[in-house]
């Protein structure tokens, strides 16, 4: 999320209104809010788990809200020590980010395209850009700040620009990352029925031209889906996972979070892919997902296993007892 004025220290410190310890350069200047995942030089973020402070100490950002005492900040960043990172970066989103309830159906801040087809019961929210020469049927959602391009057809019931699916466990229930990303869909989409499309938690959950959806697809937050990608009926991508362009995913197929698939990749359905996929083109089917035909060839050999067990059965009643 960039800011739209930037936010001096002090400034900052007033916003979390916790005490916090600061570590280096007290000049610095914040002029967006990320997670790790897509973090820009300028940006606040935070780490709340050892396991995660390595990749925040080495990322683009500029301010990080960490809970370590003992680490030393490295040059060129910011370390505000808190007791609670997440919800000190909770306390700047909340700040910018805010739910406005609207009372029409179509935002008066909407900007829709020459041509483009609103069929009745349709909500729009704040700040949605839509482009020419599209066709949004009944009763399809399309959250604040999401903007769709050229020639896209969204089916009924689909969902554009809902929040992040993401919580943090706390003693007393769940904590909810407030999402402040967005949601861009390319020309030449077309949408299902059905189908819902988070916005980025802090970034932008991005799907190319010329992609095209079946129904009841899920698309997790920062999801980068590229140009001319299939995906079949009841799929479901995680978040923050890039799937490059030409890629097809059948049917009730999955793909995990924080992923790279790469171009031409076809995932069979009822497959689930749980590791990179760094090779172009490959056919890849399973739980999880290996290349298809030497699954197909261990399924072949996995429905002989009775016949071959029988098979050693037999040969061991024919050998001579031993034991007598």
């Amino acid at each position: 999320m960039i800011l739209q004025h930037s936010l001096s220290l002090d400034e900052l410190l007033q916003l979390i209104g916790h005490p916090v310890t600061v570590k280096g350069d007290a000049s610095v200047t914040v002029t967006g809010l990320n997670e790790l995942h897509s973090v820009q030089k300028g940006d606040l973020s935070f780490a709340d788990n050892s396991r995660y402070y390595g990749r925040a100490l080495k990322s683009e950002a500029t301010v990080i809200l960490i809970n370590s005492e003992e680490t030393e900040c490295p040059e060129g960043k910011t370390l505000l020590v808190t007791d609670d990172p997440l919800r000190d970066y909770l306390a700047v989103v909340e700040h910018f980010v805010h739910f406005t309830p609207q009372n029409t159906a179509i935002h008066p801040s909407a900007v829709i395209g020459e041509g483009t087809v609103i069929q009745p019961l349709v909500f729009i929210g704040e700040n949605v850009r839509i482009g020419k020469n599209c066709v949004i049927h009944s009763n399809v959602s399309i959250y604040a700040g999401t903007v769709i391009g050229d020639n896209v057809v969204i089916h009924s019931n689909s969902t554009i620009g809902a929040d992040a699916c993401y919580f943090q466990k706390r003693p007393d229930g769940w904590l909810k990352l407030t999402s402040c990303g967005d949601t861009y869909i390319g020309n030449n989409v077309e949408i299902g029925c059905n189908c819902c499309i988070d916005r980025g938690v802090s970034g932008t959950t991005y799907i190319g031209d010329g992609t095209v959806f079946d129904n009841l697809v899920q698309v997790g937050h920062d999801t980068h889906i590229g140009k001319r990608v299939l995906l079949g009926s009841q799929c479901g991508v995680a978040g923050c996972t890039y799937i490059d362009d030409d890629c097809k995913i059948w049917a009730k197929a999955a793909v995990n979070k924080d992923l790279y698939i790469a171009k031409g990749t076809v995932l069979l359905a009822c497959s689930a892919i749980d590791k990179d996929v760094k090779e172009e083109n490959r056919t890849l089917f399973g739980m999880p997902a290996t290349d298809a035909t030497a699954k197909w060839r261990e399924m072949v050999l996995i429905r002989k296993l009775p016949e071959l067990f029988k098979a050693v059965e037999e040969l061991k009643s024919a050998l001579p007892n031993t034991n007598s």
